[in-house]
C-alpha cells in the first residue's frame, strides 16, 4: 500500500465518523427539541385561574398559581391587592421574590420609613423575623409575581393592648 493509499484510507475513516457522530448530534437535537416541547408550560393572562387568598383575613385579595401550590410548599404565583388595601405589622416564613407588574406596593419595615415599588421594580423580601407593614395605593389595585420556595404564610404581629389606668 502506497503512502497516498494510506491517506486516502485515512482521510475516508475521518470523514465517514465526522458524518456519523453528526447524523447522531442531529438525533439528539432533536430528540432535545421533541422533550422541551413536550415541557413547554404557556398560560395566557386570560385562562389564569384566581382565586381568593383569605376571604376573612384578607377580602378582596385574589392569587393565581402559575407553578407549585402557594399554601402546600414552593410556588410562583401572582397576587393582586385591590387598591387601599392595607396589612398591619406581620412577617412571613419563607424568604419572597417579589416583581411588581402594576399598581404602587407600599411596605414599611418596623422602624423605618415606607418605600414605594411600582412596575418593573423587583424586592427580595425575606422571611423569619423581618417585621413590616404592606399596603397598595389607593389609585389602583397592585398586581405582583411572588416566587418562594416554601409556602406563603402572613403571621400577624401581636402588638401589646395599653393597659388601663384606675381613676
Amino acid at each position: 500500500m502506497t503512502a497516498s493509499s494510506i491517506v486516502v484510507v485515512a482521510a475516508s475513516l475521518v470523514v465517514t465518523s465526522a458524518a456519523v457522530a453528526q447524523q447522531n448530534a442531529a438525533a439528539k437535537a432533536n430528540r432535545t427539541t421533541a422533550a422541551a416541547a413536550v415541557r413547554l408550560v404557556a398560560k395566557p393572562a386570560a385562562e389564569l385561574k384566581w382565586t381568593d387568598l383569605d376571604p376573612a383575613g384578607a377580602p378582596g385579595v385574589k392569587v393565581a398559581d402559575l407553578w407549585g401550590n402557594h399554601a402546600k410548599g414552593a410556588f410562583g404565583a401572582y397576587f393582586k391587592l385591590p387598591a387601599g388595601f392595607a396589612v398591619p405589622l406581620h412577617t412571613h416564613t419563607h424568604d419572597m421574590k417579589v416583581i411588581f407588574v402594576s399598581g404602587t406596593y407600599v411596605q414599611a419595615p418596623e422602624g423605618k420609613p415606607e418605600f414605594r415599588l411600582g412596575p418593573g421594580s423587583y424586592m427580595m423580601q425575606p422571611g423569619g423575623n423581618y417585621r413590616h407593614t404592606t399596603s397598595c395605593d389607593k389609585a389602583s389595585e397592585c398586581l405582583f409575581f411572588v416566587e418562594s420556595n416554601g409556602p406563603f404564610d402572613l403571621k400577624v404581629v401581636e402588638t401589646p393592648k395599653p393597659v388601663a389606668k384606675n381613676p
